[in-house]
């Protein structure tokens, strides 16, 4: 039987003292989650699959555009012209990449309803999410559950990461206990993203996933990591002493965000600088695209694939529709627009 020290694939990582044939094969032996598989998500997801991260799942809402082309790495033009979602694409990539590991996608919006499914069977979780609910709702798993989780963020050519452990570290909510108002943070439709940027705060974060996951948490970082590769600043600023025991998640251990049912209506939410909102059911469905099909075709032309069913509209709308209820509605930004259109074609 061929060591992992002389298989080929992970020589160089199992050359490196700190990994060593012990090292390798606890990452064969784990199970990554990436939330997110945009620009971090997609640095992050590359790194986990050639590391030899036995497991990796990839959750992902949208669909791959031509604007995400410029900075997240799994996606060719193709991906874009069909389409494809972003969960899908990665996997079938990364299945290419290293066919020895085990990779899960879910074409899925990040929920109370489904968050605890999808995270709690893993050992780390991976932030590449571009909002704080979705964050604040990891943050309450990671502590509930005791699963260690990463957060990256990067925006212009700025970013940031903190590695969070439920017992040893603040959490999320003991640093932020709020989220930062509508608007008062930079997006990437208002200051842009560089593609340098990403690929460094994903490193960082894989960099810390990895320690985690070859049991190795001494070697953390211990802070909350800011860098602007613009203007060549790093900043380290430590947490250490920042745990509060009247922290409502960890401290309390009330999950307010993970028990919540989020209403009784539909949701919409606008996908950044893409002219397109996102509707979601109050609840997730498990839909029928080939009847609906049959349907949707009277109103205008359908497009059909095992994930969902695309439906160009006369008046210059696509309303994108996935098994789980959720639609895009392309073409517009306007929330109340996008709920009349879900509303007029789902009955809802």
């Amino acid at each position: 039987m061929t060591s992992l020290s002389e298989d080929s694939r992970y020589a160089r990582q199992v050359r490196y003292s700190a990994i060593g044939e012990t090292g390798q094969a606890r990452l064969l032996q784990s199970h990554a989650v990436v939330v997110g598989v945009g620009a971090l998500g997609c640095v992050s997801a590359n790194h986990l699959a050639r590391a030899g991260v036995g497991k990796l799942t990839l959750i992902d809402r949208d669909i791959v555009d031509r604007s995400n082309l410029q900075r997240q790495l799994l996606y060719d033009e193709a991906d874009a012209a069909n389409g494809t979602p972003k969960a899908i694409a990665a996997a079938s990539r990364l299945k290419g990449i290293n066919s020895g590991i085990t990779i899960v996608p879910h074409v899925a919006d990040l929920t109370s309803f489904n968050a605890e499914k999808l995270l709690t069977d893993s050992n780390i979780i991976i932030d590449g999410t571009d909002n704080f609910s979705v964050r604040y709702l990891i943050n309450e798993v990671s502590i509930k559950h005791g699963i260690p989780w990463i957060y990256g963020g990067a925006v212009g050519a700025s970013g940031m990461t903190l590695t969070i452990v439920p017992g040893a570290t603040p959490c999320l909510s003991c640093l932020f206990p709020e989220p930062p108002p509508g608007g008062s943070l930079d997006t990437c439709e208002t200051a842009g993203v560089l593609s340098p940027i990403v690929d460094t705060i994903a490193s960082m974060q894989v960099m810390e996933a990895i320690k985690l996951m070859t049991g190795q948490p001494e070697a953390l970082r211990g802070s909350l990591l800011q860098i602007d590769l613009w203007q060549h600043q790093w900043q380290s600023l430590s947490v250490k002493g920042a745990r509060r025991t009247a922290c409502p998640v960890c401290g309390q251990r009330w999950f307010e965000a993970l028990d919540g049912d989020n209403g009784h209506e539909t949701m919409t939410a606008s996908l950044c600088g893409r002219n397109t909102v996102q509707v979601s059911p109050a609840r997730p469905l498990s839909l029928d695209l080939q009847s609906l099909d049959q349907r949707f075709n009277k109103a205008g032309r359908t497009e059909i694939n095992p994930y969902s069913l695309r439906l160009h509209l006369q008046d210059g709308l696509t309303f994108l529709l996935f098994t789980d209820g959720r639609a895009l509605v392309m073409g517009t930004d306007d929330p109340l627009r996008a709920r009349r259109t879900y509303a007029e074609l789902m009955g809802e």
